[in-house]
């Protein structure tokens, strides 16, 4: 297969709102502004998550990132402010958070099944 690079879109209906919770939530400032209604965040390499300002559009978003130290992620964005909607564990173990941006759009953070200790 061919090198991709991916972009997941967002639809806000306030940029500025959206900026600041997603960049609580994702624990970094914006990589670039390719124009005046879209910021994007670099994810990992050839991966991107942007917002873009279509209000009529805003609150149908469903995305899941799924991290390798999933603790220490949601741990962060607890500590930047932000609480989860949901959490769930599913019968094999794995871990999913759903967090909801100002417009009700859905982030989930996943990740693998906790360490027995």
């Amino acid at each position: 297969m061919s090198e991709i690079d991916l972009f997941a879109g967002i639809c806000v209906s306030d940029l500025d709102a959206a900026k600041d919770w997603y960049a609580r939530l994702l624990g970094t400032d914006e990589v670039f502004r390719p124009n005046d209604t879209e910021v994007v965040w670099e994810l990992g390499e050839h991966r991107f998550l942007y917002v873009e300002l279509k209000p009529e559009h805003a609150g149908h978003a469903m995305q899941t990132l799924f991290f390798d130290d999933f603790d220490a992620f949601v741990a962060g964005v607890s500590a930047r402010g932000i609480e989860p909607a949901t959490r769930e564990t599913y019968e094999n173990g794995v871990r999913k958070h759903t967090y909801r941006d100002p417009d009700g759009n859905e982030i989930g953070i996943g990740g693998a099944p906790a360490e027995a200790t």
